[in-house]
């Protein structure tokens, strides 16, 4: 009897931790190489799940968000966060604007070879790009993110070992 009640009591203790840390963190495996050179195919990364619950997503965090229903992911995305809502973006000769300002971006793999013109971003959505700009699935392709399909705010890389570092995100 007495096992018993300890292999309960240790049950529980593993469930207080556990569901908490659940509801508040999570890992994701990043797929593909969207997010290169700052967060690679493969990288298991830690999501802040309630950053947005506690604040409002900011341009230039990178953001983990379940892809809208047109693409048919089985896999959350992971991307940055460049247009909020209300916003007029535009993509021109390898550079982002906002609102006729343009974006430094010192962080991307490189400049997008790709033009998006002037686009109202919708209320309550989000315009995302990869750092590897020409290689992402991403707003420039003509979808936004609704706020009800974000995840979180990507942490930290945990995997593998030799990649661990604090995820950057970037004042734009």
């Amino acid at each position: 009897m007495r096992i018993l009640r300890e292999i309960v009591i240790t049950a529980l203790i593993a469930l207080a931790i556990f569901l908490p840390m659940r509801a508040t963190v999570q890992g994701y495996e990043v797929q593909y190489s969207c997010m290169k050179p700052n967060i690679l195919d493969g990288d298991w990364i830690i999501v802040g799940k309630v950053a947005y619950n506690l604040g409002e997503p900011q341009r230039g965090d990178a953001i983990v968000f379940e892809p809208p229903d047109t693409l048919n992911s089985e896999y959350p995305f992971i991307k940055r966060l460049v247009g909020l809502p209300g916003e007029t973006i535009e993509v021109r000769d390898g550079t982002v604007f906002i609102d006729g300002m343009a974006l430094e971006e010192d962080y991307l793999h490189e400049k997008p070879r790709y033009t998006v013109p002037p686009t109202l971003i919708p209320d309550n959505e989000y315009f995302v790009l990869g750092d590897n700009r020409n290689s992402a699935n991403d707003s420039h392709n003509g979808w936004t993110v609704p706020r009800d399909n974000l995840i979180g705010k990507a942490q930290l890389t945990y995997w593998p070992p030799a990649r661990w570092s604090v995820i950057d995100h970037f004042n734009l």
